[in-house]
């Protein structure tokens, strides 16, 4: 069961929720202690301690997301409509994004994605 959480945490992170891959691999860190599978653990450990040192600003999963999508061109209404949250929403995160990374346009939050292979 450990090796599997794992397997999904890494599809998880692949497709971009890096929250919800690590809880995945947190889980599955977990286990592979308790069992004492300490190969298993340390390779867990590693993959987390790997995304963890990925450049995001301190943004986080879903604003990450709302960044890849506006690196995609896209408006906050298609935006929205993607992610099935309100056009408000999607202002508020395109707001913390550019304060947290200190940006002042969409051009310059999709350069930021793109120099830090955040797509």
């Amino acid at each position: 069961m450990a090796r599997v959480r794992a397997l999904i945490g890494s599809a998880y992170a692949a497709l971009g929720d890096d929250e919800g891959g690590r809880m995945e691999l947190e889980a599955a860190l977990e286990s592979f202690e308790e069992l004492g599978a300490r190969p298993d653990a340390e390779r867990v450990s590693a993959m987390l301690s790997r995304d963890s040192a990925r450049p995001s600003g301190g943004l986080t999963g879903r604003e990450v997301e709302v960044l890849r999508q506006i690196a995609a061109g896209k408006t906050n209404r298609a935006i929205a409509a993607d992610l099935a949250i309100s056009e408000k929403t999607v202002a508020r995160h395109v707001s913390n994004i550019f304060t947290k990374l200190d940006l002042s346009s969409r051009s310059a939050a999709t350069a930021y994605a793109y120099e830090h292979k955040l797509l």
